[in-house]
């Protein structure tokens, strides 16, 4: 049998790569000889990430449009035609040498010329959507895409309903059975017993203002037999750690980032997140009570977006980015309302999908057949 060759593209954060990461390594579950390539942009976090994981990724010298009117940015701007041009021609080098089946694009900023190429080129591509609002890359892709897979209904407002399947988003396979893996997340977090634990995840890059409004009401905690796990992301650690030392909170264990996501998800009775498509998807497969803070600082505030679909099923609670020095005070109250822990848990695991991976490859598998 001929081997099955994939490139994968995109990234930039958590919320692309894992997902990436997930069909990858689904598409080797249903074909083993199965060849998989990842094309990411220089410098970001895909670059580091993805090679842990056992994959090969090359890079593309792209970046995005820079918003901000600082010198710097106006620079950066001034560049991107040309490193968009280049990054178009490298695309194209790397499908010609590969000469993959099929291309999938899970958005961020390397997906666009590489789906842009492979569509020139005449190789089918997918494009996985993971926000309930459609990115203006996967917008500009989808006219010659041939399949959508979503996470969200409705997303035909964006796209040609006659692509679109439902798919729900791809995430780690390790947190779908977590009841097993409490005793192992004791020892991983040294937590002692009978103490209730609060989840704390600002997105892979960390969130400013969870961390300040955290920071801020940590003194609620003092006198409570609660441990609070708080990854504050890698460019907060130093200075967060630092503080924590002074004021001697034993109780509380800030990390750059959470390997183990699986063991936290475990031993976590209330997880305060960002709504990012990924976090979003996790919590309903783990069926964790959560209070949802959406990022403001995201196009079209689909973060918003996101977890409405969660709050207006009753499956999670939401608090405004300018509301986080509520955080602590909502997320104590919620762990002595056994009742609605209960009701938030049985709600979210409602809307979890966990075939997703699955679902999404046999479209990728479909459309490499269609081309025959």
């Amino acid at each position: 049998m001929n081997s099955f060759k994939v490139i994968i593209s995109g990234g930039g954060t958590g919320g692309h790569i894992y997902p990436a990461i997930a069909i990858a390594k689904e598409i080797l579950i249903e074909r083993k000889n199965a060849e998989i390539l990842f094309v990411g942009a220089n410098g970001r976090m895909e670059m580091e990430k993805i090679p842990e994981h056992g994959f090969n990724i090359v890079g593309l010298n792209i970046v995005g449009i820079q918003r901000s009117l600082s010198l710097t940015s106006i620079i950066k701007n001034l560049k991107f035609p040309f490193l968009l041009l280049k990054s178009f021609n490298d695309a194209k080098k790397v499908l010609l040498d590969f000469k993959p089946n099929v291309v999938i694009g899970v958005g961020g900023y390397a997906s666009g010329p590489t789906l842009r190429m492979a569509h020139q080129i005449g190789i089918p591509t997918l494009i996985q959507e993971q926000n309930s609002f459609a990115g203006l890359t996967n917008k500009w892709l989808s006219k010659k895409t041939k399949r959508i897979c979503v996470a969200y209904n409705k997303m035909e407002q964006f796209f040609d309903p006659k692509k679109l399947v439902l798919t729900g988003n791809p995430v780690r396979k390790d947190i779908q059975d977590l009841t097993s893996k409490k005793e192992e997340a004791k020892s991983y977090f040294n937590i002692q017993k009978k103490q209730k634990v609060i989840l704390v995840l600002g997105g892979s890059l960390g969130a400013k203002s969870i961390n300040d409004g955290i920071k801020k009401s940590l003194h609620l905690l003092s006198s409570m037999n609660v441990h609070l796990i708080w990854q504050v992301g890698k460019r907060y650690y130093s200075e967060i750690e630092s503080w924590l030392k002074k004021n001697y909170l034993d109780n509380i264990q800030a990390m750059a980032f959470v390997n183990r996501m699986d063991l936290a998800y475990s031993i976590s009775d209330v997880v305060i997140s960002r709504a990012g498509a990924l976090s979003i998807s996790e919590l309903t497969l783990a069926g964790k009570p959560s209070i949802l803070v959406p990022s403001p600082n995201v196009s079209e505030d689909h973060q918003t977006k996101n977890a409405m679909s969660l709050v207006n099923h009753s499956a999670a609670i939401l608090v405004k980015d300018n509301q986080t020095e509520q955080l602590i005070s909502k997320a104590i109250s919620l762990l002595k309302d056994q009742e609605l822990i209960a009701s938030l848990s049985k709600n979210a695991k409602s809307l979890g999908k966990p075939n997703a991976s699955k679902d999404i490859v046999k479209e990728i598998f479909k459309i490499s057949l269609d081309e025959r």
